[in-house]
């Protein structure tokens, strides 16, 4: 086989799989990984809280799209060639053994992100490619009409390259990754936070960190943005797969109205307020001189059935008897539709996602070259590519940094 210079920019799930994928494809390549960081596959470190969400056990592409709030459509043919069934085999095959969670979600076995950054890095190494930290690239010149880059390090070399992936994950629109491929000719979609949680100041709330609802229902107000699923109090507001998932789907509509909005919180899941209201009827005519403070017909978190009791006006000593139906109405209205003003975000832990990147139509979803400049590709969430919480992010680098590293060793 011939022998291209391969140069990739980042030193991520993306950039590391891209990388492994082209020299083990086509041993001949001179494949370079620049990170311009001390610290390779940063996310991977933390992800899952330290243990590494690697991908989901989602094995239809049509439904694993689903899961992309941007990019989803052009994913469908890119998991049809690499989906998460081949990321589970990859890493059975290099060593690491993956486990599912109830909810989806899979792990090495050894709940540890070492586990998957050994891997990647020992296979790297294995295939000859040759990775340098605290070494980033700062600007890169189009050679020719066919391909070919002359990039310039942060350490002030010049290296020449016939194929150059960018894989440096998202960020500001006008440096890293984004500039450099910008300046080669490429629109971005100005990159704002994804998967960030909220920040709520209500006595409701108050001193309830670490207390979780297993299903709860959350919508914006004069928006169309709905989600359903675990949620979880936090000591700044309301956090969990639920607000994850409404923030990413959210991420554009959320970021136009600073982060401040009116939240509706349905702690019941889907029920109804009407449905609410006759089955707090029913536990008023069942057990009328039981305090409503010690008789929860929902089951909910004891300290929280006591905030939206209270916040309904009824009192703590109150007997179910004594209990009027406006009160009751009230009751409800906490229960399947409580306002919470939202003043603000904050970052889901260490992980750090954003909505926006290069534009998906000027890249090639088969190769993920790009279709402006010949011999560019793109990986990873340099891309205009985001999913939801579970894994999902992770499987899209998977997948393009795999099709990307087999069109970057091709002769």
């Amino acid at each position: 086989m011939n022998q291209p210079r391969v140069i990739i920019a980042g030193g991520g799930a993306a950039g590391f799989f891209a990388a492994i994928a082209c020299a083990k494809t086509n041993p001949a390549a001179e494949v370079q990984l620049f990170e311009a960081t001390a610290h390779l596959l940063a996310k991977v470190r933390v992800s899952g809280g330290g243990r590494c969400n690697v991908t989901h056990a989602c094995f239809e592409p049509r439904e694993l799209v689903k899961r992309y709030p941007r990019g989803g459509r052009e994913l469908i043919g890119a998991f049809s060639r690499w989906q998460p069934r081949d990321t589970v085999a990859w890493f059975e095959a290099h060593g690491v053994t993956l486990k599912t969670e109830d909810d989806g979600r899979m792990f090495p076995v050894t709940d540890d992100s070492s586990t998957i950054i050994e891997c990647l890095v020992r296979s790297a190494t294995k295939a000859g490619v040759k990775v340098r930290v605290g070494c980033g690239v700062r600007d890169v010149q189009a050679v020719g009409d066919g391909g070919g880059f002359v990039v310039t390090l942060s350490s002030g070399e010049t290296v020449a390259g016939d194929r150059l992936l960018i894989a440096t994950g998202g960020g500001r629109a006008e440096s890293g990754g984004l500039a450099l491929a910008k300046k080669l000719g490429h629109s971005i979609q100005t990159p704002v936070p994804s998967l960030f949680t909220f920040h709520i100041d209500d006595p409701r709330l108050k001193d309830l960190a670490g207390l979780s609802v297993e299903n709860a229902e959350l919508s914006v107000t004069d928006s169309k943005l709905h989600e359903q699923g675990p949620l979880l109090v936090t000591h700044w507001g309301l956090s969990g797969p639920a607000v994850l998932k409404l923030s990413a789907w959210g991420a554009r509509t959320l970021q136009e109205v600073d982060y401040k909005f009116t939240l509706l919180v349905n702690w019941l899941g889907g029920r109804t307020p009407v449905s609410v209201r006759e089955a707090l009827a029913g536990a008023r005519a069942a057990n009328p001189r039981k305090q409503v403070s010690t008789w929860n017909p929902f089951a909910l978190p004891q300290r929280l059935w006591d905030r939206l009791v209270a916040a309904s006006g009824v009192a703590p000593t109150a007997v179910w008897t004594s209990v009027s139906n406006q009160a009751l109405a009230a009751m409800a209205a906490q229960l399947s539709a409580g306002e919470f003003i939202v003043a603000g975000k904050s970052m889901n832990k260490e992980e750090f996602v954003t909505c926006g990147g290069v534009t998906l139509g000027e890249v090639n979803f088969k190769t993920m070259e790009s279709r402006v400049c010949p011999g560019l590709y793109f990986a990873g969430e340099v891309l205009d590519i985001d999913g939801v919480t579970g894994g999902f992010n992770f499987q899209a680098a998977w997948t393009t940094g795999w099709l990307a590293g087999q069109a970057l060793a091709a002769e």
